[in-house]
C-alpha cells in the first residue's frame, strides 16, 4: 500500500486531478463504475470462502457459532481447542523451516549458461608465449561468442581492466588465477535484496503470511514498492536532521481483504486483483504526499465525512456486536488490466509504444464514489504485485485449505463428546433424592445435609426418603474423544507427540522410534514448504530482482541471474548437512578424486551449515592465492620451524617430541641408540653380529 511512485517512468502518466466534484470527466465515471463492477464480482465469489474462513476461525478461538443449538438438557458448553494447537504447531514448523539459517530463504545463483557476464575467465602470469604465436589465434582466446571478454566481466570489469591474455573458462595450471563475475554478481545481487528485504522487516511479514496461510488455508504478501525510509540522525548541535533513504518494501495483505479474479485458480491466471483498505483520515491525508494521487480530489472526500461499509464478518472477527458505526474510509485498491479506449477516454495519456495494445495493466483507486488515482503499471515487464500461497492447493479455486477445516468435522466430535462426558459426569457425581411426603410430618425443610433429621407420621411401613444414583458413562464419551482426536491426526498430518502429547506407546517410547515417527510426521510439512517456495519466494524473490535491475543501475549486479527459493533446503538439518559436506571433502581428499571436487564452493557450504557467514570466514580464490603464497614465503623463510631434529625432518607424524609413532626400533636396527653408545658395527656379510664379552 505504501509505494512510491517515483518508480514509474516518464511514459507512464496519470489521471490529472479537478478542483470540482462537477468538474470530474465523465469517462473517469466510467472507470469508477469499472472497479466498482469487478469488486462485486469477485465479494460474492467468494461467500463460500468467507464462511469456510469464519468457521475456521471459530474453532481456533473456541467459540461456538450460531449454527450450534444446544438443547434444554445440555448445561456443558465447553469447547476443546484443538484446532489451535494444530494450526499453531503447523505455524510453528513452517516458521523453524523458513528461518532454519537465521536469513530470508531467497538466494540468487548464475543460470547454467549465463548470457551477458562470463561464468569463469582465467590468466596466467607465468605462461610463456609461444613462438610464432599467431594474433588472431590470441583475439579467439579472448572472445565468448564473438564479443570480447573484457566487455563479459560484470563486477570484475574495473578490477580486471588492462589484464593481457584474459580467457575465457577456468585455469589449468597451478599458476593461472581464475575469476567468476557471474557468480560474484550474483553474490552481490544476493546481497542487495537480503539485506533490502530486512530493512523492510520481511521477516516478519512472511511470519505473519505463514500464520494466515496455516490457519485459512492461503498467505497472501504484496511488493516490492519503493518508500522513503526515514533514518534517526542529529547534528552537531543537537537538531534533528533524519536521512531519507528510499527502499523497496513489502507488506502482508489478510486474506479478509483480498478479492482475486474469480476465474482464476492462482495469481498467475489472475486479470485482476482488488486489495480493501480501511483507512483514517490522517491515512487518507498521508496520500496526498506520495506521487500521482489526485489531492484536491481527497480534500473533497474528506469534507464529505467518513464512508465505510462494514461486512458482515468483522463483528464475528471482533467478538462482539458494535452498536455504532466505523469511523473510518473503505478504500479500494485496483490492480489488473484495463482497456486503453477506457484509459484514453479518461485523460490518461497513453505512451506511443503503447497505443496499439487493446488493453494496459493499470493501478486504480476509488473511494467515496471519487477516482483518487489512476495510473499505468510501473513494472516492466508487467506484473500484479501480489503472491498468494496456499496451505494445502485446491487446484479449482483460488483460496487453498487450511488445518482448521481440514479438523472441522473432528473438532466437532470432540466438543461433542466432551459435553457429554461432562453433563454426565456432574449428574452421576450428585445424589438424586426422591422424597415420600406422605410419610413426613407436612411443613418439614426437605434440604438435605449431614445430621438433618426427617420426622415421619403415622405408623404406615415403608422408606420416605430414597437415594437414586445415575450411571456413570463418560469413561465411554471419553474414549470417542479420543477416536475424534486420533482421526483428527490423521486429518491434518499433524500427530499429537509432534507438538507435545506425553504418554507416547509403542514405537515412540524409544528414542530411534520417536525419531522414525518425526520424520514421517515431517511429510505434510514439506508439501506446504513447497508451494511456499513455489507460490511466494521465487516469484517475490523474481520481483525483487527484477525490481534492482530495472530501477537500480548499479553496473556491478547485472547479470543472466536466477532466484533460487531455499524453504525446501532447510528441511535437512544443519547438522545433517554439515555431515554430509565433511563425508564428501573426506572423499574428495582421495588425490585422485581432488582434481574433480570445488573445494571453494565445499567449504562455503560447510561454513553455511555451521550458521556461519561465508564472507567473514573464507577466503575467495584470488584470496586463497595470495595466502598460499604467503605460507609458502614465511616456509621459505623459516625453513622446517618447531620440528628441527638436526637437519632430519621428522616424519613420524611426532611434532618433533620424544614420543612419536610407530614401532620403536629393536637392537641392531639403525636408529637404535645402543648401537652407538657400545661402539657396534655393523653385522658381517655373514650375518652373524659381532660377539660381546657377555655372549
Amino acid at each position: 500500500m505504501e509505494e512510491d511512485d517515483l518508480i514509474i517512468e516518464d511514459g507512464a502518466l496519470s489521471l490529472e486531478d479537478v478542483d470540482n466534484y462537477y468538474d470530474e470527466d465523465p469517462a473517469a465515471f466510467e472507470l469508477l463504475r469499472f472497479v466498482e463492477e469487478k469488486y462485486q464480482r469477485a465479494e460474492d465469489s467468494r461467500t463460500t470462502d468467507e464462511e469456510r474462513w469464519l468457521k475456521a476461525y471459530r474453532n481456533y478461538r473456541g467459540i461456538y457459532g450460531s449454527d450450534v443449538q444446544f438443547t434444554e438438557a445440555e448445561k456443558s458448553r465447553v469447547f476443546i481447542k484443538v484446532t489451535k494447537t494444530k494450526t499453531l504447531a503447523a505455524y510453528g514448523q513452517i516458521v523453524d523451516v523458513l528461518f532454519a539459517n537465521n536469513r530470508f530463504p531467497v538466494s540468487i545463483e548464475p543460470t547454467t549458461l549465463p548470457e551477458g557476464v562470463a561464468e569463469s575467465v582465467h590468466f596466467d602470469p607465468k605462461k610463456p608465449k609461444a613462438e610464432g604465436e599467431e594474433n588472431e589465434s590470441q583475439d579467439m582466446a579472448s572472445t565468448i561468442f564473438g564479443v570480447p571478454v573484457s566487455e563479459l566481466l560484470g563486477p570484475l570489469k574495473e578490477d580486471l581492466e588492462g589484464i593481457e591474455g584474459l580467457q575465457e573458462g577456468a585455469g589449468v595450471t597451478p599458476s593461472a588465477m581464475t575469476f567468476s563475475p557471474a557468480m560474484i554478481a550474483a553474490k552481490l545481487m544476493e546481497k542487495k535484496i537480503i539485506d533490502q528485504l530486512e530493512e523492510s522487516s520481511a521477516s516478519k511479514k512472511l511470519r505473519s503470511v505463514s500464520f494466515e496461510c496455516a490457519l485459512f488455508g492461503t498467505g497472501i504478501m504484496k511488493g516490492p514498492f519503493a518508500v522513503d525510509k526515514e533514518y534517526p540522525n542529529w547534528n552537531d548541535e543537537g537538531e534533528y536532521e533524519p536521512t531519507l533513504k528510499t527502499v523497496p518494501t513489502v507488506s502482508h495483505v489478510s486474506c479478509w481483504n483480498f478479492y482475486p479474479d474469480p476465474d482464476a485458480t492462482n495469481m498467475d491466471e489472475a486479470q485482476y486483483v482488488i486489495e480493501r483498505h480501511k483507512m483514517s483520515r490522517s491515512q487518507i491525508r498521508a496520500l496526498k504526499k506520495r506521487p500521482f494521487f489526485r489531492s484536491d480530489v481527497i480534500d473533497s472526500i474528506i469534507e464529505q465525512g467518513e464512508q465505510y461499509d462494514k461486512k458482515y464478518w468483522e463483528d464475528d472477527l471482533a467478538d462482539y456486536d458494535t452498536s455504532y458505526g466505523v469511523d473510518r474510509f473503505e478504500v479500494l485498491e485496483y490492480w489488473g488490466s484495463v482497456e486503453t479506449e477506457m484509459l484514453e477516454d479518461a485523460g490518461v495519456e497513453i505512451p506511443e509504444d503503447l497505443e496499439d495494445f487493446g488493453e494496459l495493466n493499470a493501478n486504480i483507486w476509488i473511494c467515496n464514489g471519487r477516482v483518487l488515482r489512476v495510473v499505468l503499471n510501473p513494472f516492466k515487464p508487467s506484473r500484479i504485485p501480489y503472491y498468494a500461497v496456499p496451505y494445502e492447493l485446491n487446484p479449482y479455486g483460488f483460496f487453498g485449505v487450511g488445518i482448521a477445516e481440514n479438523m472441522d468435522d473432528t473438532q466437532t466430535l470432540m466438543n461433542g463428546f466432551m459435553r457429554m462426558a461432562v453433563d454426565n459426569a456432574v449428574l452421576s457425581g450428585n445424589l438424586l433424592i426422591e422424597v415420600d411426603e406422605t410419610n413426613l410430618v407436612p411443613g418439614q425443610d426437605l434440604s438435605v445435609y449431614p445430621g438433618k433429621v426427617f420426622r415421619r407420621q403415622g405408623g404406615a411401613p415403608g422408606q420416605a426418603i430414597f437415594g437414586t444414583k445415575f450411571p456413570n458413562v463418560a469413561a465411554e464419551n471419553l474414549q470417542l474423544f479420543d477416536k475424534a482426536r486420533v482421526l483428527a491426526d490423521e486429518s491434518t498430518g499433524f500427530p499429537s507427540f509432534a507438538h507435545g502429547q506425553t504418554g507416547v506407546s509403542g514405537v515412540g517410547r524409544t528414542a530411534s522410534g520417536i525419531s522414525m515417527l518425526m520424520g514421517a510426521a515431517q511429510g505434510s510439512i514439506k508439501s506446504v514448504i513447497k508451494n511456499v517456495d513455489d507460490y511466494l519466494l521465487r516469484p517475490l524473490g523474481e520481483a525483487m530482482f527484477s525490481f534492482n535491475m530495472q530501477f537500480d543501475f548499479d553496473p556491478r549486479i547485472k547479470g543472466d541471474l536466477e532466484v533460487k527459493a531455499r524453504g525446501t533446503e532447510s528441511l535437512m538439518a544443519n547438522e545433517v548437512r554439515s555431515q554430509r559436506l565433511m563425508q564428501f571433502l573426506q572423499v574428495a581428499s582421495n588425490p585422485a578424486l581432488a582434481p574433480f571436487a570445488k573445494f571453494p564452493y565445499i567449504i562455503r557450504e560447510i561454513a553455511k551449515s555451521m550458521d556461519l557467514d561465508p564472507e567473514k570466514v573464507t577466503n575467495s580464490i584470488e584470496e586463497a592465492a595470495r595466502q598460499a603464497e604467503l605460507f609458502k614465503q614465511e616456509q621459505a623463510l623459516n625453513p622446517q620451524q618447531g620440528n628441527d631434529m638436526g637437519g632430519v625432518q621428522d616424519t613420524s607424524g611426532g611434532g618433533g617430541g620424544q614420543i612419536g609413532m610407530g614401532t620403536a626400533p629393536t637392537p641392531g636396527e639403525q636408529g637404535f641408540t645402543g648401537n652407538e653408545q657400545s661402539g657396534q658395527e655393523q653385522a658381517p656379510a655373514g650375518g652373524q653380529p659381532p660377539q660381546t664379552p657377555m655372549q
